[in-house]
């Protein structure tokens, strides 16, 4: 009977330590929310401030009285902004969309056939290349950006979209990543590919690309936001304003003698959307990348 007390103790007292856990761990998920929902309106507050003074004029932006919520919304700013005859905003976006859309394709095509060689395609002076390739990590940007632009002239490509996407095509970073991703990816699934009779590229291309679409979707994503926000490149290129992109179309609403504070902040909302489309899109392939690695099984 002695012994049963004890035990009977033991279990009497097991049932409110579950309870004290279950009340503290409902508290702490409390917290947590409320946390999370402080910090998420924190981050709001930017976006609203931008989309609050596009919808202003330039004196509810700057003047004394100013409002955090105003009563009085301009809506014509965004026709006034698209029928601004010194600034082409539309074709500035659909250059930019084009420019961006290109140099991401591109680049995943060009960056991950190198990568996926110098991981995968056995051959003497594959170190000695990747060494090179990593050489060109260290080279700053601006000694190479003078002598880019003398080509890019000399072959006709100013003031053009060639000019603007094929220069930048690849890059040693995304070339470096994707080699590191492509080593540890599984043996095993390319070499079944190639007792079904497939070379490097069917390998590549059948079962190497559908199997790392989560990866793919992480570095797409990355290099369009590089692409879109590019800014000194296109405005050396870019010198007829048919060919601007959205941000050198943003920097002329800003010279030495005015600034239209409404019509930047209203330029800046647009020009904005495609790249919160660009996330919604692939953030369930990007959460998985996280996850996974790229690699389902």
């Amino acid at each position: 009977m002695t012994a049963v007390t004890p035990n009977r103790g033991t279990h009497a007292a097991a049932p409110g330590k579950r309870r004290r856990t279950g009340r503290g761990g409902t508290l702490g998920s409390t917290g947590l929310y409320i946390a999370t929902g402080i910090a998420g309106l924190l981050f709001l507050v930017p976006f609203y401030l931008l989309v609050r003074n596009a919808l202003s004029t330039d004196a509810a932006i700057t003047g004394e009285n100013w409002q955090f919520f105003p009563t009085d919304l301009k809506w014509g700013n965004i026709g006034e902004l698209f029928d601004d005859p010194t600034v082409p905003f539309a074709r500035s976006l659909w250059n930019s969309a084009v420019v961006g859309v290109l140099h991401t394709l591109g680049t995943l095509l060009v960056c991950s056939l190198a990568g996926y060689g110098l991981a995968r395609i056995p051959y003497r002076h594959a170190d000695k290349v990747f060494y090179a390739v990593l050489v060109t990590l260290m080279v700053p940007s601006a000694v190479t950006f003078v002598p880019s632009f003398v080509l890019v002239s000399s072959l006709g490509w100013v003031d053009s979209l060639r000019g603007l996407i094929i220069p930048g095509l690849f890059s040693g970073f995304t070339c470096f990543l994707f080699r590191q991703y492509f080593l540890g990816f599984p043996k095993e699934l390319e070499e079944a590919a190639r007792m079904d009779g497939l070379g490097y590229w069917g390998a590549y291309w059948r079962v190497v690309v559908p199997n790392s679409l989560n990866f793919f979707a992480a570095i797409a994503t990355i290099t369009f936001i590089s692409g879109w926000n590019a800014f000194l490149w296109p405005l050396v290129i870019g010198q007829d304003p048919d060919a601007w992109t959205v941000q050198v179309a943003l920097s002329s609403y800003m010279t030495n003698q005015t600034v239209n504070f409404h019509l930047i902040f209203m330029a800046t909302a647009i020009s904005i959307l495609p790249l919160v489309f660009v996330f919604l899109f692939l953030q369930r392939w990007l959460v998985q990348g996280i996850a996974q690695t790229g690699i389902k099984g």
